[in-house]
C-alpha cells in the first residue's frame, strides 16, 4: 500500500498541474478519505401529515363566524322571545307555534339594532385591543380562554331556549345583550389571533381560514332554509341553531389544542430569530429581541396601511348594505301563491347565494393572486366596490319611501349578489393573503392581528351605515 505524500514546504509555491497531480493521487487511493463539506444533519422541516392543520385553520375559521351568525340568524326565536304577551293565551299555544302580528312590538323592531350594537362595538375595540397585546400575553391563553368564554356563553344562552320568559322580557333583554357583548369581546380576541397565527403560514392555511369564515355562512343559512322546509316552531328552531353552535365551538377547541401540539404548527410558529431567545417587551410601542431587533407597530402599520384600508373598505361597504338592505329585498312576483317567492327567496338569495359567492372569491384568491405587488391596487379595487351600494338601494327592497325601484328583475338583483359576493370574498382573502409578505419574519403575527383591527373597524362603521341606508330609502 503506497501512500502520497506531499513534502513541499508549507510557504513553497506550486503550480495548478502539480497540485492536481497530488490531488489525484490522494483521491483514487480508496484507503485515503476526502471530508464531505455537506452537513452531517439535515435540519429537518415537519409537514401538514393528512392536511390535519388544514382542516383545523378551517374549523376555526368556521368558528370565527358562528357566534355572530348564529345570533343574527335565529330572528324567529327572537321575535317569538320579545312577542307581545296576551292574557288569555297558554303556555302550550305559545310554545307550538308563532303568532303573526302585523305589527311588531317597540322590543321586536328594536332588537335586532341592539343586537348589531351590542356585536360590532365589543368585536371593534377588543380587535383594536388584540393587536396591541399579540406580543404581550402568551397564545395559549388567548386561544383557549376565549374558545372557553364562547362556548360557556352559548350553552348558557341555549338553556334559556327552554326557560319561559315571556313575564321578564326586559330582564332577558338585558342578559341577551350582555351575553352578546361577551361573545363577541371573546370572539374578537379568538379571531384576531387567529389571524395572526395564519400570517406565520402559507397563503394555503390563510386561504383555509378566510374560507372557513363564507363556509360557515353557507352553514347558517342552510340551517335557516332546512328549518323553513320542516315547518319548525320558532322554539325548536332558536334550540336546534344554539345546539349545532355549541357542538361546532367545541369540535374548533378540540381543533386548536391538537393543532398546537402538532410539530408542523411548532415549526412555523417559533420566532425565526437567533437562538429563539424570548422577547423584551417594553411600553414604548416596540417589541425589543436580542441582537437588536425590534417590532414598532408604527413601522408595521406604514408597511400594511394599504391593505389595512383595502379590508376596511370591503367590510364597511358589505355590511352597510348586507343583510341591513338586502334583507329587504322582494321577488317580483311574490304574492303569487308560489313558495320560492314568498319563503325562500330571502334567505336563499340574501344569505346562501352570498355566502356561496363569499367562499367562491376566497378560494380564488387563493389560488390566482391578483393584483399581487402592487397593494395600492387592491385599495382602488375594494374602493370601487362602493358603486354596489347605490345598485342595491334601487332593488326591490320594501317598504320604502324615497327613492324609485329601478331594478325590479329577480335576475338581475340574484347575479348583482353573485357579483358582489365574489368580488367581498376575493378582495378580503387577498389583503390577508398579501399582508405577510410586507413585513418582516418577526413582525408577521403583529401585522395580521392589525389587519383584524382593521376589519373590525369596517364592520362597526358599516353597521352604524346600514341604519342610514335602511332609512334611505
Amino acid at each position: 500500500m503506497a501512500y502520497s505524500i506531499n513534502r513541499r514546504p508549507l510557504l513553497g509555491g506550486a503550480s495548478d498541474s502539480e497540485f492536481e497531480d497530488d490531488l489525484e493521487t490522494e483521491v483514487d487511493d480508496p484507503n485515503v478519505s476526502v471530508p464531505d463539506e455537506r452537513p452531517f444533519l439535515q435540519q429537518y422541516v415537519p409537514f401538514d401529515k393528512y392536511n390535519l392543520a388544514y382542516f383545523a385553520f378551517y374549523l376555526l375559521g368556521i368558528n370565527t363566524l358562528i357566534p355572530w351568525s348564529f345570533f343574527m340568524t335565529a330572528d324567529d326565536y327572537w321575535m317569538y322571545k320579545f312577542r307581545e304577551i296576551h292574557e288569555n293565551s297558554t303556555k302550550r299555544d305559545n310554545y307550538t307555534h308563532l303568532e303573526n302580528l302585523e305589527k311588531k312590538t317597540d322590543l321586536q323592531a328594536s332588537f335586532t339594532s341592539y343586537l348589531s350594537v351590542a356585536s360590532a362595538l365589543p368585536n371593534t375595540l377588543f380587535l383594536i385591543v388584540n393587536a396591541f397585546i399579540s406580543k404581550r400575553v402568551s397564545l395559549r391563553v388567548r386561544m383557549v380562554s376565549s374558545q372557553c368564554t364562547i362556548l360557556l356563553l352559548f350553552i348558557l344562552t341555549t338553556m334559556f331556549v327552554k326557560i319561559d320568559t315571556d313575564k321578564w322580557q326586559g330582564i332577558f333583554v338585558i342578559i341577551t345583550l350582555t351575553t352578546v357583548a361577551f361573545v363577541n369581546a371573546a370572539s374578537a380576541i379568538f379571531g384576531g389571533s387567529l389571524m395572526g397565527i395564519v400570517g406565520r403560514f402559507s397563503p394555503k392555511y390563510i386561504t383555509a381560514m378566510s374560507s372557513g369564515q363564507a363556509l360557515g355562512g353557507i352553514f347558517t343559512a342552510i340551517t335557516e332554509i332546512c328549518s323553513l322546509w320542516i315547518g319548525a316552531s320558532p322554539v325548536i328552531s332558536g334550540l336546534v341553531y344554539f345546539i349545532i353552535g355549541d357542538v361546532i365551538l367545541f369540535l374548533s377547541l378540540i381543533a386548536y389544542v391538537m393543532l398546537e401540539r402538532a410539530a408542523f404548527f411548532k415549526h412555523h410558529m417559533v420566532e425565526k430569530l437567533p437562538g429563539n431567545e424570548e422577547a423584551d417587551y417594553s411600553i414604548t410601542g416596540e417589541v425589543t429581541f436580542p441582537q437588536g431587533t425590534t417590532i414598532s407597530y408604527t413601522r408595521i402599520i406604514k408597511r400594511i396601511w394599504y391593505l389595512g384600508i383595502s379590508i376596511f373598505l370591503v367590510f364597511c361597504i358589505t355590511i352597510s348594505v348586507c343583510p341591513s338592505v338586502t334583507v329587504l329585498v322582494e321577488s317580483q312576483y311574490k304574492g303569487n301563491g308560489h313558495a320560492w317567492n314568498d319563503i325562500y327567496f330571502i334567505p336563499v338569495v340574501t344569505y346562501l347565494v352570498f355566502s356561496c359567492g363569499d367562499y367562491a372569491g376566497r378560494i380564488l384568491s387563493g389560488i390566482f393572486q391578483w393584483p399581487k405587488n402592487k397593494p395600492w391596487q387592491v385599495m382602488l379595487l375594494s374602493l370601487m366596490r362602493a358603486m354596489f351600494i347605490p345598485a342595491f338601494l334601487f332593488c326591490n327592497a320594501q317598504p320604502r319611501h324615497h327613492l324609485p325601484v329601478y331594478i325590479h328583475s329577480d335576475i338581475y338583483y340574484i347575479l348583482l349578489t353573485i357579483a358582489f359576493a365574489i368580488s367581498n370574498g376575493y378582495l378580503c382573502n387577498l389583503a390577508f393573503i398579501l399582508t405577510p409578505t410586507v413585513v418582516d419574519s418577526q413582525e408577521k403575527e403583529v401585522a395580521s392581528a392589525m389587519m383584524g383591527a382593521f376589519l373590525g373597524m369596517g364592520l362597526a362603521t358599516g353597521a352604524i351605515l346600514s341604519l342610514l341606508m335602511v332609512k334611505t330609502l
